[in-house]
């Protein structure tokens, strides 16, 4: 893929040594010292305006595909996307945005001006990337402070007493069993010595199968019974006090140390805890396992297949089958892939979810990419094919998707499937205009299919390059078929 960077200052040259050796780069840089120490350090420089025409020809725009212009000068912005759609209408412009226009008044101010209508096909404002970034980081700070109190929690817990009582809801569901059993193994990170319990009981026969098959250590406890009493230190798991927990007395609540769940917080129950007690309750979020990952990733704390199936599998069920996700579950279930043992999954839970599926389920979730509405996402190399549409099914549930593309490659082609549930869209249309000059699709107005041939894709020299050669193409016919290319 050939790259045309025009301006070779601080942000171009930046880019160019970040793509150097993985694309053919060409800088196009008008001032004579700044372009020849480019060059000396190993750079294909062109020495010239990239505004003109000539300067752009001598940079071979007419085989460019794609030009990133890295200057903020809004005038010389307009004359050369101006002069690049003179030479090659087709190829895409990536646009640094200075703060105070936008690409649709860009574009509204070059059609005025030279009376041309030109398309602007991503932009980016360094400014709204900075904000951004430092968004993303304030959030990814705040998912540490929660681990690192709980982690001084703990650390105070460890210097009254060697122990801490874990506890559960009466009737305890694989959401709770793997959050205590997560905490567990914090706990005992920290140095304590714990102890799982519960005072109802376990009936249903998955949920049975989910402690034998995962060895899970937990006792069925009496209230008011020595196994409480001993403890001077108890933590609430996923339950609250006269919500659905009812073997602790008054007394022990004043020993709560710790509550940790993603139901609403009962009225008053604040009150009736110790103040400097530490709690995270967070009703936005579908399972407590995904706040417990949160902990586990945070502290850096390793995640065997037993600790990371169970908390796999307490998503999947408090998430009704991962049909209602938010970002925290989403990410703990990134967290987690590789770190699950299917067949043990499979043993547990049934024909809904195979070994390869839940696999499939987890590198779609992990490798999605977001075009404002439309979520596509590259499975890779699988040989279960009907694993490919109950992803792209999964996928469409998620919280402001309208419309999935899922693409994996079985043996010698691409499968492919598309969901929506935008009533403008076609989706089988969409397919067949897309792929339907490489390969073959079609469908119906909310679901679809496609299969294409590797063919040229073959000539890749390694599967990494194969498959991120089939996602550009893919990505790229897809968005324009649904005129909704990246932007």
């Amino acid at each position: 893929m050939r790259v045309l960077i025009l301006g070779g200052g601080t942000i171009g040259r930046s880019i160019a040594q970040v793509l150097r050796g993985e694309f053919d780069i060409v800088i196009v840089e008008q001032d004579e010292i700044r372009a020849k120490s480019l060059s000396e350090s190993g750079f294909h420089v062109i020495h010239g305006d990239f505004s003109y025409t000539a300067s752009l020809l001598k940079a071979g725009i007419n085989k460019t595909d794609l030009v990133i212009i890295t200057t903020m000068d809004i005038g010389k912005i307009k004359r050369t996307i101006q002069t690049i759609k003179n030479n090659n209408p087709e190829v895409p412009i990536l646009v640094l945005l200075p703060d105070n226009i936008t690409a649709e008044e860009l574009t509204s101010q070059i059609k005025e001006e030279f009376e041309n209508e030109v398309k602007i096909d991503y932009a980016i404002s360094p400014r709204e990337a900075i904000i951004k970034a430092i968004v993303e980081m304030v959030e990814d700070i705040g998912k540490r402070k929660n681990a690192i109190l709980l982690a001084k929690k703990l650390s105070e817990i460890k210097q009254k007493t060697d122990s801490l009582l874990i506890v559960m809801h009466d009737n305890p569901d694989p959401d709770a069993m793997a959050s205590a059993a997560a905490l567990q193994v914090i706990a005992q990170n920290m140095g304590l010595k714990t102890t799982i319990v519960y005072g109802g009981e376990i009936t249903h026969h998955e949920n049975r199968a989910f402690v034998n098959l995962l060895g899970l250590d937990m006792r069925k406890v009496s209230p008011g019974s020595y196994e409480i009493k001993r403890y001077s230190a108890i933590a609430l798991v996923d339950c609250q006090p006269n919500g659905n927990v009812g073997i602790l007395d008054n007394e022990d609540l004043k020993k709560v140390e710790i509550l940790v769940d993603h139901h609403q917080l009962l009225q008053n129950l604040e009150e009736r805890l110790p103040k400097n007690a530490f709690f995270d309750v967070r009703p936005e979020v579908n399972a407590t396992s995904s706040i417990m990952v949160e902990y586990l990733k945070h502290l850096n704390i390793e995640v065997n297949e037993i600790l990371g199936t169970s908390l796999f599998y307490g998503i999947y069920i408090d998430t009704k089958k991962f049909s209602k996700l938010n970002h925290i579950d989403l990410e703990a279930l990134a967290f987690l892939a590789g770190k699950v043992d299917y067949d043990i999954l499979e043993k547990i839970e049934s024909p809904d979810i195979s070994t390869e599926t839940a696999e499939i389920l987890a590198r779609a979730i992990l490798n999605r990419k977001m075009y404002k509405n439309i979520v596509i996402s590259n499975v890779g190399f699988i040989t279960n094919r009907d694993a490919i549409p109950e992803s792209a099914d999964f996928l469409l549930r998620l919280e402001g998707v309208n419309t999935v593309l899922v693409f994996g490659i079985v043996d010698d082609r691409i499968e492919i499937s598309a969901r929506t549930r935008d009533v403008r869209i076609n989706v089988g249309k969409v397919l067949k205009e897309a792929f339907g000059d490489i390969g073959s699709g079609g469908g119906h107005p909310q679901s679809g299919g496609a299969r294409i041939p590797l063919g040229i894709f073959k000539l890749a020299k390694d599967k990494d390059s194969l498959l991120k050669l089939v996602e550009e193409a893919i990505t790229e016919k897809f968005l324009e078929a649904l005129n909704a290319k990246e932007g």
